[in-house]
């Protein structure tokens, strides 16, 4: 297949790989508490499909990327908060019907701002559309003045900085530094068995392969507050950079791999984990500066495509030799 194929042969096989070890590997050999973290990993998957555009094929290195992903949780943990402060189940705060941390902080009366969150359909068009506009405000603002190379870098990290700052500083309207916690049901379902976390899973994996699509066509076309800091921004672009700052598929093993690592280490090692983090992506920028992707490239595609070629050649002769040998006249 030619190169502006919408996905080439590689990269086909590479979805269906990717597609079986999600939809049918994971599932059966974890138990539900490990593919619930599993999900969790590939709720960052996302955000490395955004880097691979933005940084790999773009060429914009962002260190605020946390900063959009925050945003649109914040968005959905609104509508689920509300729906879980019900009058009924808020009934001993002073204020019932609110949250619990605008209880705590004398504030009597849901904010004007949380009240288009009691609707699910506004809560999913939020999630989407207020990331995507304070991105489209600062990324207008920084190419209007021809931001660049390492102080877009620098930027996009004191923006996140900053909205961190405020997030924890405005504890009575966004639960602070606690975070939104207690978060229940979805229009009634109760989210929390073991049955809905399953569901969820499987729910995550079908959107993530729709943004894979998405990705793919777009690179057709050109050549709680700690989410939203510094350091979740700084991992989504090592995710990025173990799979392959040029690979879509490459951005969702990078996240799984290194997210995988970071659970199993930190259990054992708290302390020395982010070191580690540290060296696996100075590690990787020198001796694989292509990630994980740049392995298969390199070492891996070739020996297939010469095993699948020699098969072919003697496959055809064998057929060939067949022909003659069942008595076609040869001159």
């Amino acid at each position: 297949m030619t190169a502006n194929r919408f996905v080439n042969r590689s990269e086909l096989i590479g979805i269906l790989v990717l597609a079986v070890f999600l939809v049918v590997i994971l599932p059966l050999c974890l138990d539900v508490f490990r593919l619930n973290l599993v999900a969790k990993y590939l709720t960052y998957a996302f955000v490395a499909l955004g880097l691979v555009i933005c940084w790999g094929y773009g060429g914009i290195l962002s260190l605020g990327q946390g900063v959009f992903f925050g945003l649109g949780g914040y968005c959905m943990a609104m509508f689920l908060k509300l729906e879980a402060s019900s009058p009924e189940n808020t009934k001993i705060q002073s204020t019932p019907g609110i949250p619990d941390f605008m209880d705590w902080n004398q504030i009597t009366s849901l904010p004007l701002f949380w009240k288009p969150f009691h609707s699910l359909t506004f809560t999913i068009a939020a999630v989407i559309l207020v990331p995507g506009i304070f991105a489209l405000i600062i990324g207008a603002a920084m190419f209007k003045r021809r931001v660049g190379g390492t102080y877009f870098a620098i930027i996009t990290q004191a923006v996140a900085a900053i909205l961190t700052i405020l997030i924890v500083g405005q504890q009575g309207y966004t639960g602070g530094i606690n975070g939104m916690t207690d978060l229940r049901t979805l229009k009634g379902w109760d989210i929390r068995p073991d049955h809905a976390k399953i569901v969820l899973y499987f729910f995550e994996v079908g959107c993530l392969f729709v943004c894979i699509f998405i990705a793919q066509f777009i690179r057709v076309g050109f050549m709680s507050p700690s989410f939203v800091g510094i350091v979740p921004s700084i991992e989504m672009v090592i995710y990025t950079a173990v799979g392959g700052r040029l690979s879509i598929l490459g951005a969702i093993y990078g996240t799984l791999l290194v997210n995988f690592a970071k659970t199993s280490l930190s259990e054992s090692f708290p302390e020395l984990w982010l070191f580690g983090l540290g060296g696996l992506f100075i590690a990787v920028v020198l001796a694989f500066p292509n990630g994980l992707a740049g392995i298969w490239g390199d070492y891996v595609q070739p020996r297939m495509d010469r095993l699948i070629s020699s098969r072919k050649s003697k496959s055809g002769k064998g057929w060939t030799d067949g022909s003659v040998a069942d008595g076609a006249p040869a001159e």
